[in-house]
């Protein structure tokens, strides 16, 4: 799905960028991908999935 239509950015993209690269913050995040940088109305739905895929990693971490 679509999260940041105005640069085509998806929620895999979101996903994979907070595993492979841990961001603890938006600013992090949007280092890595291009979200929020031109109307910004994807930015609330990115941060939710940047706590939901690094809530489901500590979840893992501690499993293992």
């Amino acid at each position: 799905m679509y999260v940041c239509l105005c640069n085509a950015v998806t929620d895999k993209a979101i996903r994979n960028a907070v595993r492979q690269h841990s961001p603890q913050t938006m600013k992090q995040l949007r280092d890595l991908v291009p979200i929020g940088i031109d109307c910004g109305k994807c930015i609330r739905q990115a941060r939710q999935i940047m706590v939901e895929e690094r809530a489901a990693i500590t979840h893992l971490h501690k499993v293992a």
